[in-house]
């Protein structure tokens, strides 16, 4: 690879990680059958006149697969922890014991696992686009960089090279939506 095109590489890979990071994070918040505090990440309270993610007020838990305890800093957050979690369409049931809100996670419908497929297929396509707009703005540069001189040799070479890190990026993305999958799948 010659170095003048080695940036473009570096910007590739950053552009192309972060896709990945992001379905992975996007992807742990689909729930399979089993209880992580992860399932709430994204949720956000009222707390003294602002908005705060729900993890910063209270500390959450699941002490078996099927439960989540969530125990806020102060008691009086917990109605208002309640109705974001009733709000929040994920499905949940919460109760409190005055101390501690409790949620039980029911087990996954066939129907219910089918819906979560689905939406892991559109996070699936979200994460790949992300992959090709990393493409795109490299293969823009090489453009721009074989009209300030770099040879159209050095650009076809280095296109190539560009396909076969997406190619590989799209295979990493393709098998952690298998193994998603099969973890909603199985009962």
């Amino acid at each position: 690879m010659l170095p003048e095109v080695e940036p473009v590489f570096k910007s590739l890979h950053e552009g192309m990680n972060k896709a990945i990071e992001h379905a992975k994070y996007e992807f742990n918040k689909i729930r399979a059958g089993k209880a992580s505090p992860n399932m709430l990440d994204g949720l956000t309270i009222e707390y003294y006149g602002n908005m705060v993610p729900l993890s910063q007020t209270a500390s959450i838990n699941t002490p078996d697969a099927r439960t989540i305890i969530i125990q806020p800093w102060e008691k009086g957050l917990i109605p208002i922890i309640e109705k974001c979690i009733i709000n929040s369409n994920l499905g949940f049931n919460p109760q409190n014991d005055g101390n501690v809100v409790i949620i039980s996670v029911p087990p996954l419908t066939t129907e219910r696992r089918a819906n979560l497929v689905k939406q892991l297929k559109a996070e699936t396509e979200a994460a790949k686009v992300g992959v090709r707009n990393a493409r795109k703005e490299a293969n823009e540069k090489l453009k721009k960089m074989q009209k300030e001189g770099l040879s159209e040799d050095a650009v076809k070479t280095a296109e190539a090279e560009i396909q076969k890190v997406t190619d590989g990026y799209v295979k990493k993305i393709d098998d952690l939506t298998a193994d998603k999958e099969k973890e909603i799948m199985t009962i």
